[in-house]
Order: structure tokens, then C-alpha cells, then sequence
């Protein structure tokens, strides 16, 4: 028996059934009406690294996007640069921007010879939107120092002369830079890379599952003091603010939440790791970030954490007009 036929057209529960495909891990409310969804897949490790929890298809490739950033910082470790603190974590960031941050990557360059003019990062306006309202209000135009991979770049062109391989190269796959990023990112997934493409920056992106993608989190959380990978998580972990920005859920998350490792991705993906090995990933299918911080909210309150900023970031209004008329929220 059903009673699907009691559903008035204009309720939400009239027009919020999911169609087949990836299962909704959020939806969009506006005015007690179910607007839209977002779709994806998502996944959970047990501190043992085990798959404790998973909807959709966390088992098929993604391109991580900047998800994977602390696995290229690890590479450079790995290629002989000594890096560590401040100018570790912004080689793993994806800066909003802030002066702080372009003022270290300033800094970075300059102790290794280069200038801005040798990054290969494409010319743009800081991440964070306050940031780069100011940055025009100011005069400023689009520099590649200001783009949110530039602590990465440099870092990595660091590793190159540190090496004497060659810098006018250093974003081709066949670099011997990117051969051990490709071997880091391998090792710490647990998994073959499936794919290789461009990243939004021009560096090489490598494909993962989220399976492997959260696995490699839990690595680096897990990993022995010392090693490139541990060295990696504890710089994040103690200077968040020059992974992210004031303003980003990456920062508040790890300031807040002792010992937990979390970077966001580009196309709406999330990697988080707890001090304990615990460990998720997630994909929103359509990219659209505004629902990355509901569905985050959800997977740690599945993961047991309590946190005030949890709430904070799960936070996702919708405005009519000035006021608040509904909000995106998960939906699983």
C-alpha cells in the first residue's frame, strides 16, 4: 500500500523523490519547497581503514582537484626541499589571497631566486571573495601570485633548482617533479592512479576513488613523525590559516578540531582525516561548493565529532530578498 497519492502537488515531499542515478546528498529549501538537489557519492573509514559507510559510487575515479595537494607538498619533501611551518602548510593551500599569504609566497620566491614572473599559475583575483573585492577596490589587477596555488607553485620551483632539473617544465606530467608526486599520491592512496589530466593551476592532477582519496588522508594523520607525509599533516594542522584563509571552513575545521587534517577541493570535493585515522571524501557530482559545507556537517556528525564549528559550517542559508527564507541541507 502506498500513500504517495496524499501528497498535494505543491508540498515538498511531492517533488523531492530522488531519480535514479547518484543518490541526493543535499537539497535545496527555499520557502518549505524542495527546489533542487545535489547528487554525489560519499564515503567513511573506520580508524582502522575500513569503509564504515558509503552512498553512491565512491569506488569510481574523480580528480580530487586540490584535494590533493598535501600529497604534492609531500613530494616536494620527498624531492630533498626543506620546508616546514608556515611555508609547508602554503604549499599545500589553496590561499584565499590574504596578504599574509601572498606576502610568504613573496618570501618563498625570493630565498630561492625566483620572482613572481616564474610562476606558471594563471593570472587571478585572490580566492576569497571579501579579498578580492578589496584587491580591485585598491587598483589591482590579476597577477599569478595571486592565484590560490601560488604557495604550490613556488614550492615546487623550489624543488626543482634544489635539484637542478629544469623549471621552464616543471608542470609536464614527465617532469621529474611530477613522477614523485605521481608515486606519492600512488602510495599514499593505497591505489593505481587512473588518470592524469590539467589542473586549474596547469600542474598535473591524478585521479583517485574517494575510497583512495580519503585512505590517503588517513595516511598522512598515521603516518610516522618524520616521514614527508606526518610532516605535511602536522604543518596543515598547526598553521591552518595559511592553508585556507580566515574566512574557509578548511581553517576553521582544523583550528577548532585538534588533530584533524581537511582540504577542500575544486568541483565541490572534500577530504577530511581525524587524529584517530578516521577519515571521509566526498564528491558533489555538479560541483557546486554550496553544498559542500552541509554535507561536511553531516559526515563529521556521523564521525562522532562535536564541535561547535560544525554547525558553522554547515550553515548554508537562502535569501529572499534581505531576509532568510530557507537553506541548502543534507539529505542523508
Amino acid at each position: 500500500m502506498t500513500s504517495s497519492a496524499a501528497a498535494s502537488p505543491s508540498s515538498p515531499s511531492a517533488i523531492s523523490g530522488s531519480a535514479p542515478g547518484l543518490p541526493v546528498l543535499a537539497e535545496v529549501v527555499r520557502s518549505g519547497f524542495v527546489e533542487g538537489h545535489h547528487r554525489g557519492s560519499l564515503v567513511v573509514l573506520a580508524a582502522d581503514g575500513s569503509v564504515e559507510m558509503s552512498l553512491g559510487d565512491p569506488s569510481a575515479p574523480v580528480f580530487p582537484r586540490s584535494s590533493n595537494k598535501p600529497m604534492q607538498a609531500a613530494a616536494v619533501l620527498r624531492a630533498g626541499l626543506d620546508l616546514s611551518g608556515e611555508r609547508l602548510a602554503l604549499a599545500a593551500a589553496s590561499h584565499s589571497g590574504e596578504g599574509f599569504h601572498l606576502d610568504l609566497v613573496r618570501k618563498m620566491l625570493a630565498e630561492h631566486g625566483l620572482t613572481p614572473d616564474d610562476l606558471q599559475t594563471p593570472p587571478d583575483l585572490p580566492l576569497d571573495p571579501v579579498e578580492a573585492e578589496a584587491y580591485l577596490a585598491a587598483g589591482h589587477v590579476r597577477e599569478r601570485i595571486t592565484m590560490n596555488c601560488s604557495g604550490k607553485h613556488a614550492a615546487m620551483l623550489a624543488a626543482c633548482l634544489h635539484n637542478g632539473w629544469d623549471t621552464a617544465t616543471y608542470l609536464d606530467p614527465a617532469h621529474p617533479l611530477q613522477r614523485v608526486v605521481h608515486q606519492v599520491v600512488e602510495e599514499a592512496a593505497g591505489e593505481p592512479v587512473t588518470a592524469v589530466g590539467t589542473d586549474g593551476c596547469g600542474a598535473p592532477l591524478m585521479a583517485l576513488s574517494l575510497v583512495g582519496l580519503a585512505r590517503a588522508f588517513r595516511t598522512f594523520v598515521t603516518a610516522e613523525p618524520d616521514t614527508a607525509e606526518r610532516r605535511v599533516a602536522d604543518a596543515m594542522r598547526a598553521h591552518p590559516d595559511y592553508v585556507a584563509g580566515t574566512r574557509r571552513p578548511d581553517t576553521w575545521l582544523m583550528r577548532e578540531v585538534p588533530g584533524t587534517l581537511s582540504k577542500m577541493g575544486a568541483e565541490a570535493v572534500q577530504a577530511v582525516a581525524l587524529a584517530d585515522g578516521r577519515a571521509l571524501a566526498f564528491k558533489i557530482d555538479d560541483g557546486s561548493a554550496r553544498a559542500l559545507g552541509p554535507v561536511l556537517a553531516r559526515a563529521l556528525g556521523l564521525l562522532g565529532v562535536d564541535a561547535p564549528v560544525v554547525s558553522r559550517i554547515g550553515r548554508a542559508p537562502l535569501l529572499g530578498g534581505s531576509a532568510e527564507v530557507g537553506e541548502i541541507r543534507a539529505a542523508f
